[in-house]
């Protein structure tokens, strides 16, 4: 039998762990020993073999360089692929390229979408598409100057990742509708005729590709405001008992069909839950204003995003699914929220009462019910599925929970306020009111570490927050990155934490020089962070009314 044989093994002596594989092969004609060497004849492909033998048995037991180079690269891919993460966040974050241009012209603010692996951001031109590892720009929706495009958030906010998007522009006849991919348009302008207006409501961008409309039914005569008093300084109290139901109904954006519709029925509510404006551009052609305009029992609004649509008004409160399943009937209207979980499934909740919520599958059907306000990580890393906390602040307590419901540990909370910042591996990162960091164990709620930055040189015992707190978290699987936020208006901190240890990996204060423009070039100068931050297929970038750049 011939072949390869691995001759010896040996530790190098001036290689500290690493061995020496001694390989022949069995069937090469062996080349002669150099002229007076001692060494024996080395068969003739043995060379070449070594080397390739070589590179492989260094990757089992050498250094494991190439195996930890190997796991870093796997796990930067991985985070790409993560809503929030980002790449590689081990060294400290520099401008990488820069883009000027108007981001939510006009007085709307800097909302962003994130379509596919590209940014999406409305300015002057139309709906403009980023690469987020160049900053140039893939292509461009020509816009007019009233176009609205949806689903769309401020990127403080909540993940803003969404399959496609919906814009909308025109006035009365000349109302029309697009539809927008990660690639560009996916269909051609649909004229939004004035009597679907009339028959359906006004429209609005939805998720998923559709157009909604809302609209109050019934005779005027259903409302019943005799139960309410309102004095001169617009202040009302009673119960309002009879209104109008809601009819939200969802067509696709690009052929104008009905994809569902479902109705709200109006409930008892509080009068002043009946004394605010609910979105003016939505709904604002139903709105009934009487008794001296201090209450609109006809209005109503929606805050729309890629997974959820959160209708309320006056007696209607209603979270409707993509595919028009309602979840939250049961909750009271004015004083409860539902909100979407990471890696699928949401939670209700109710202001009115003990803390506590009501979690959903990602169907809508109702999976368990937790104590406390629930909390869900801004950044994860995906290793684990990720958990809910419960913030029981009246109890001292804070729990944890799978996405069904299931407890998982129960500590007692070292001090109120408490926000779930990140997840990582096996840790739970959290803040506090105090300003406190904490690295909780993933399985126990143990506490691993606490870093509040203070100054060991300073007089006093002032943490690194102050009256800043962390408006945003991301993370690449080891490191979670913080952006602090002050109450002055200068630029917001960055600090790196290991997310194992606590450690400072690196860290940037704010409260320096803002940024500005250079008039020569139009470039945004590098002189601290400003706007709201926004991961992209792995990359970091910063977000400012006027342009976005990248921080690698």
């Amino acid at each position: 039998m011939t072949g390869t044989t691995l001759g010896r093994m040996a530790r190098d002596p001036e290689g500290g762990d690493a061995f020496v594989f001694d390989l022949f092969d069995d069937d090469a004609p062996a080349d002669a020993a150099p002229e007076g060497s001692t060494a024996p004849a080395v068969p003739g492909r043995a060379r070449l073999v070594a080397t390739q033998a070589a590179a492989v048995l260094a990757i089992a037991l050498g250094t494991g360089i190439a195996i930890d180079g190997a796991l870093d690269h796997e796990r930067m891919e991985r985070m790409r692929d993560i809503a929030g993460g980002v790449a590689d966040l081990s060294s400290p974050v520099r401008q990488t390229w820069a883009w000027s241009g108007a981001v939510g012209p006009g007085e709307s603010a800097t909302d962003v979408a994130v379509l596919g692996d590209v940014l999406a951001v409305e300015s002057d031109d139309g709906l403009v598409a980023l690469d987020p590892a160049t900053g140039a720009e893939v292509w461009t929706v020509p816009l007019r100057a009233d176009a609205d495009c949806g689903p769309m958030v401020p990127p403080t906010w909540i993940d803003p990742a969404t399959e496609s998007l919906v814009c909308l522009q025109g006035t009365g006849g000349d109302r029309e509708v697009v539809a927008v991919g990660p690639d560009g348009p996916t269909s051609a302008p649909r004229a939004l005729g004035a009597a679907d207006a009339r028959r359906y409501g006004v429209p609005h961008t939805g998720p998923d590709g559709t157009v909604l409309r809302a609209r109050r039914v019934g005779p005027p005569s259903a409302v019943d405001l005799s139960g309410a008093v309102c004095t001169s300084a617009d202040e009302c109290t009673g119960m309002i008992t009879e209104g109008r139901d809601l009819v939200l109904r969802a067509e696709d954006a690009a052929t104008g069909a009905e994809r569902w519709t479902v109705t709200v029925p109006f409930r008892a509510v509080d009068a002043t839950q009946c004394t605010r404006t609910y979105g003016a551009s939505w709904g604002s052609s139903q709105t009934r204003l009487v008794i001296s305009g201090q209450l609109a029992p006809d209005a109503f609004g929606a805050r729309v995003t890629a997974d959820l649509i959160d209708l309320n008004g006056c007696g209607v409160q209603a979270a409707v699914l993509p595919d028009g399943t309602v979840l939250g009937a049961e909750l009271e209207p004015g004083t409860s929220l539902v909100m979407s979980l990471r890696e699928g499934g949401y939670a209700g909740t109710s202001f009115d009462g003990v803390a506590g919520a009501t979690l959903y599958a990602a169907d809508g059907g109702v999976v368990g019910e937790i104590t406390g306000y629930p909390r869900r990580p801004r950044a994860i890393d995906g290793s684990e599925p990720a958990m809910l906390l419960g913030v029981d602040e009246p109890g001292r307590r804070l729990r944890a929970y799978a996405a069904d419901g299931t407890p998982r540990w129960d500590v007692t909370l070292q001090s109120g306020e408490q926000d779930f910042l990140a997840q990582v591996g096996d840790t739970a990162v959290i803040t506090t009111g105090a300003g406190k960091v904490r690295g909780l164990d993933l399985a126990t709620g143990a506490e691993r570490w606490v870093w509040d930055g203070s100054d060991p040189s300073a007089e006093d015992d002032v943490g690194y927050f102050g009256n800043a707190h962390v408006a945003q978290a991301f993370t690449d699987g080891e490191v979670v990155l913080l952006l602090t936020e002050g109450e002055t208006g200068s630029t917001q901190g960055l600090v790196a934490l290991d997310a194992s240890s606590g450690a400072v990996v690196w860290e940037r204060p704010g409260g320096g020089t803002v940024s500005s423009f250079d008039p020569t070039d139009r470039g945004l100068v590098e002189q601290g962070i400003v706007g709201g931050l926004v991961a992209v297929d792995g990359n970091l970038l910063e977000v400012t009314p006027r342009g976005v750049r990248g921080l690698g």
